[in-house]
């Protein structure tokens, strides 16, 4: 009963059609507005059942087009997720597995195509606007060369929402005391009216609810008043940002339709993953911890919470209105069946996509093929491991092996300093850490079988009933664990190979001046004020070899 008034309790709002302009008479292809947010959860807009945040005008959206109740992101972390939807790959073969930048880890590799890449082939202006986190500090894997006339916003995986620093192909732009999201947007609306006569295709790929938490005041003071006693600042300033990210949507929406060109368009909002919830960091003693219906687990997990996330499609007119989708979408669908739209030539990339066309189930037609389909979700930290914090939906069924503790751990001391400087400054070079942690050791624990309609809370593990459903799952599995398995292996190589090229007759920042303000000296027993930082931390190119 939970379940049902989760998902329809929203698609009965009636919403006011408002006046909208006539559609210009044009046979040109349709344009693609690609909207992501990042770590919004499924629980996070108010068409999803959440009784606290204010978001009519996705709500408005939904209500005019399609909203999917089993769209999975492809990873439950952000990097890897945006590699599948840039690449139509899954993100194994792309050598995005991790988000840890200076290693290298969430760079999409070279010899792979985006989103870019293939509309730019079929001759659309393309536009990237807002965070990256696929590739930094090499400036080969920036947006504006992968396959987009433009790139502005930041590569980072996090930025703050004020002090901002954005590039702008290559040029950095700094904060005007716009809010990041209005920046963002504004950026966003020149485009479609720059690319008005041509078909466009632009990646808005906003970075709220990430942190760092900031909002403007006045909407962060309604959501204290209005929740009181029910969630604390943190929570609060969380929804404060969702909804000045469904403004922004909404402003962009509206010129669109002033532009007559909102019929001409497939409009996808969706997110990366799961909402991150627990300890906030940024409030101390305060939780995340929010709506989330009956869905278990959080950010970085590969139960429901962590990677089945929101996603509404409109395309008037060639769409179906106030319409639901059960069928389990991936996000590796969204780029072949947008390119299965264009009638153009398309870009031959010599890599076949992972993902589906499902443009017939999105007009309401059955495709069992579609309902079936095993959907693999693997996510750990550094490195691909078959068995641990892994899973694979297939129908009904969903088999999880959980998390063996040692593959999941980030090495904070290692990676932060570039992550936090990358908040704050500008846009840097600088090669890649060394290493990269090996997991190979790892012994799994006992998978765990749940069936999804029955239990979408993955409370009941029914792996001791069901062996051959657990056997047969394993198979399916395995086998694409080991194919992708060995194109990360060669994507890795690549990347790494690309970056020792790029450095070799350059000379590289110095690590003690880079990162003089970010070293984390707490618990190493030195002293910053007379230690060298490369005796006491080690994944520097410049550290003392051994």
């Amino acid at each position: 009963m939970l379940l049902a008034f989760f998902f329809l309790l929203p698609s009965m709002l009636a919403w006011a059609k408002e006046r909208r302009a006539e559609p210009a008479a044009t046979s040109r292809p349709p344009n693609v507005l690609f909207i992501v947010a990042d770590d919004l959860g499924i629980g996070d807009l108010a068409c999803y059942g959440n009784p606290y945040v204010s978001t009519p005008r996705l709500d408005r959206l939904a209500a005019e087009g399609i909203r999917l109740t089993d769209y999975y992101a492809a990873s439950p972390l952000c990097a890897p997720s945006r590699a599948a939807l840039l690449t139509g790959r899954y993100n194994h073969r792309t050598g995005a597995v991790d988000v840890s930048s200076n290693r290298g880890i969430d760079r999409i590799a070279l010899s792979e195509k985006t989103f870019g890449d293939y509309f730019r082939h079929a001759r659309y202006a393309t536009a990237l606007i807002g965070k990256w986190h696929n590739g930094l500090y090499h400036p080969r894997y920036l947006p504006h060369e992968r396959g987009f006339d433009l790139f502005y916003g930041f590569a980072n995986g996090g930025h703050d929402y004020w002090q901002w620093h954005l590039m702008r192909n290559g040029q950095t732009e700094n904060a005007d005391g716009r809010y990041l999201t209005d920046a963002l947007t504004d950026e966003a609306i020149a485009f479609v009216e720059k690319n008005r006569d041509r078909p466009f295709a632009l990646f808005l790929a906003h970075p709220a609810p990430h942190s760092p938490f900031q909002a403007p005041q006045a909407l962060i003071d309604a959501y204290l008043k209005k929740g009181e006693g029910k969630y604390g600042r943190a929570v609060a300033t969380i929804y404060a940002m969702i909804e000045a990210m469904d403004t922004g949507v909404g402003r962009v929406l509206d010129r669109l339709e002033e532009l007559g060109l909102h019929d001409d368009t497939w409009i996808v909002f969706t997110s990366d993953n799961g909402a991150i919830l627990g300890n906030s960091g940024e409030f101390p003693g305060e939780s995340t911890d929010r709506f989330h219906g009956p869905f278990r687990g959080n950010k970085d997990t590969v139960f429901e919470q962590g990677i089945r996330v929101p996603a509404i499609v409109s395309w008037r007119g060639k769409l179906p209105s106030g319409a639901l989708l059960s069928t389990p979408v991936h996000g590796c669908d969204w780029l072949p069946t947008f390119l299965a739209n264009v009638d153009r030539p398309l870009l031959d990339s010599g890599k076949p996509f992972d993902g589906e066309d499902v443009t017939a189930l999105l007009k309401g037609q059955r495709v069992v093929g579609l309902e079936n389909r095993a959907l693999p979700f693997p996510k750990n930290r550094y490195t691909p491991v078959a068995h641990s914090n892994a899973a694979l939906r297939k129908g009904p069924w969903k088999l999880v092996w959980p998390a063996v503790k040692p593959t999941q751990q980030k090495d904070n001391v290692r990676d932060g300093p570039s992550y936090n400087r990358g908040i704050v400054y500008p846009h840097w070079e600088m090669p890649l850490d060394p290493e990269i942690p090996l997991h190979a050791s790892t012994e799994s624990l006992s998978p765990q079988l749940y069936h999804l309609p029955d239990d979408p809370s993955e409370s009941v593990d029914l792996a001791a009933r069901h062996p051959e459903t657990v056997r047969a799952l394993q198979a399916d599995y395995d086998a694409w664990f080991a194919a992708v398995s060995a194109e990360w292996t060669l994507a890795n190589r690549e990347v790494r190979e690309e970056d020792t090229v790029y450095w070799s007759d350059r000379s590289p920042p110095d690590p003690r001046v880079l990162f003089a303000d970010f070293w984390r000296w707490q618990g190493t027993g030195k002293d910053p004020e007379k230690d060298d930082p490369l005796t006491v931390f080690r994944g520097y190119w410049s550290y003392p070899k051994k």
